[in-house]
């Protein structure tokens, strides 16, 4: 295996070897070609602009007064923003770089300085910067300097239009709702005159009445039939029906006077006279006045009875149906009280909100809510960041070696004539005998100076390859070759870093 190795090592060695002019030329061809595209790529230069969107310490002292904007929110939507298509064109405007908007060129341009431009935050929190790579320094030094400006100035100007249209519009909703509440209100209050009698009443205070109306209803019923029978016994007998009305009428004096009451002796005085009329079976003088006017007197109190029943059921109906109105009143009178208490807690709200507004208008009016500090502004670059020409050419030396090297193994399998005894044996050809390379000593002489001059001219066109890189190399690292003490500053920081 490591003969097997060693041999194709050496085999590639000696295929360098015998065709080494074409292998150092086509590397060098490589090289070179490579060395000078990348002087003929254009020159980018990238300008950068580094912003720091200050929180003020007055968000915080008034939060929960005034609304301000999210910090978060602001650096969500930065990159968009920036780059709008809307921000982009007042850049143009302001650099005088407008194309025709009919045609494609306005699109095309928008797109390219979108792509060309590159925002970066730092660790969320408020620092990013803005670069931007043109092949004009100075276009890129403004563009960046005024797409800056100009997403300050906007975000600015749109903040505070936002704040006074919201404190407008809560301006306008505040007479609104006021004039809806005031209307409320009066529709309530004016419910509530008309529907005091209603109102006022208390349900159970009702049902009491009406319990008592009936009860007394029922009372008089009863006396009612009392009499109604009384009627019956006068028409028999007028003594009996006299004695049992003074019977009843003690009854009724006895539940509100004493027994020594006047009234109450008097009527005790009546009743032991009839019963003694009764007793003696003695005959009435006048009994047939005596008979009307005891009908007279039970009539009598038979219609004060009937008529009191029926005001009684009047009164009972009414207090009914004023019983059954007191529910639709009181929901009526809910409804317009939930409306009205509706209407006001609105605009409490909406006049919280308005003295909310009025803060956040004032804050983003003076710029108190945050600020943007524009930390390291763009200048005009001196140096190109692209194409860089270091790699471009240590990439082009070690694709012309490998490039170089692949060409002649290629050639080398391609070309099928023997050049070995051993290919020869293995095609059955007997060998009588191999003649040993004969040197001139003149051909030898020749090819050293051949290869004198080659190996100069080619090792010179490789130093010049090489002394091109370190002149990029110094001028990546801003090192004046031309000034001697500029060249020892820089390597003496250089050496410190």
């Amino acid at each position: 295996m490591e003969e097997t190795s060693e041999y194709d090592y050496k085999k590639y060695l000696q295929l360098i070897s015998k065709k080494k002019y074409l292998f150092v030329m086509l590397a060098l061809a490589i090289m070179t070609t490579v060395a000078v595209a990348s002087y003929l790529l254009p020159e980018r230069y990238e300008a950068k602009c580094t912003v720091f969107i200050e929180k003020s310490v007055i968000s915080d002292l008034v939060k929960g007064i005034a609304i301000t904007p999210s910090f978060e929110d602001k650096i969500k939507v930065l990159a968009y923003a920036i780059k709008s298509r809307s921000l982009l064109l007042n850049v143009f405007n302001d650099l005088d770089l407008n194309a025709n908007p009919n045609s494609g060129q306005q699109e095309k341009m928008v797109k390219e300085f979108q792509e060309n431009t590159d925002i970066k935050l730092k660790n969320n929190e408020g620092l990013f910067t803005i670069t931007f790579n043109s092949e004009n320094p100075r276009l890129a030094r403004d563009y960046v300097n005024t797409l800056v400006r100009r997403y300050i100035e906007e975000n600015i100007t749109s903040k505070r239009e936002e704040s006074y249209g919201a404190t407008n519009f809560l301006a306008e909703q505040i007479k609104t709702i006021k004039a809806k509440m005031d209307e409320a209100e009066n529709r309530a209050n004016s419910y509530k005159r008309d529907n005091s009698s209603v109102l006022a009443q208390n349900e159970a205070a009702l049902l009491v009445e009406i319990g008592y109306a009936q009860q007394k209803i029922e009372e008089i019923a009863l006396k009612r039939r009392q009499l109604e029978t009384m009627v019956l016994r006068v028409k028999d007998d007028p003594l009996k029906a006299r004695l049992a009305r003074m019977q009843n009428k003690q009854q009724e004096l006895s539940l509100v006077y004493t027994d020594n009451h006047p009234e109450m002796l008097e009527a005790k005085n009546e009743i032991a006279t009839i019963k003694e009329q009764l007793h003696s079976g003695s005959t009435v003088i006048g009994s047939e006045d005596l008979h009307s006017l005891e009908l007279e007197k039970i009539s009598l109190e038979l219609n004060s009875l009937r008529e009191i029943e029926k005001n009684q059921r009047r009164f009972i109906a009414s207090k009914q149906a004023l019983l059954k109105s007191i529910p639709a009143a009181k929901t009526s009178l809910d409804e317009l009280e939930r409306e009205k208490n509706s209407q006001k807690t609105l605009y409490e709200q909406l006049v919280t909100r308005y003295g909310q507004s009025e803060v956040s208008k004032q804050m983003e009016i003076q710029d108190k809510s945050t600020t943007f500090r524009i930390v390291d502004p763009a200048i005009i670059p001196v140096k190109p960041v692209s194409p860089n020409r270091v790699r471009i050419i240590l990439i082009g030396i070690l694709g012309g070696l490998v490039g170089s090297f692949a060409f002649l193994v290629l050639l080398d399998q391609l070309d099928s004539s023997v050049r070995s005894v051993e290919a020869l044996k293995s095609l059955g050809v007997k060998i009588l005998a191999v003649v040993p390379t004969i040197e001139n000593p003149v051909e030898l002489a020749a090819v050293r100076r051949r290869d004198f001059w080659f190996y100069g001219i080619t090792g010179t066109c490789f130093l010049v390859i090489l002394a091109t890189v370190s002149f990029e190399l110094l001028r990546d690292l801003s090192i004046d070759f031309f000034n001697p003490t500029a060249i020892k500053a820089q390597l003496k920081q250089l050496t410190l870093k």
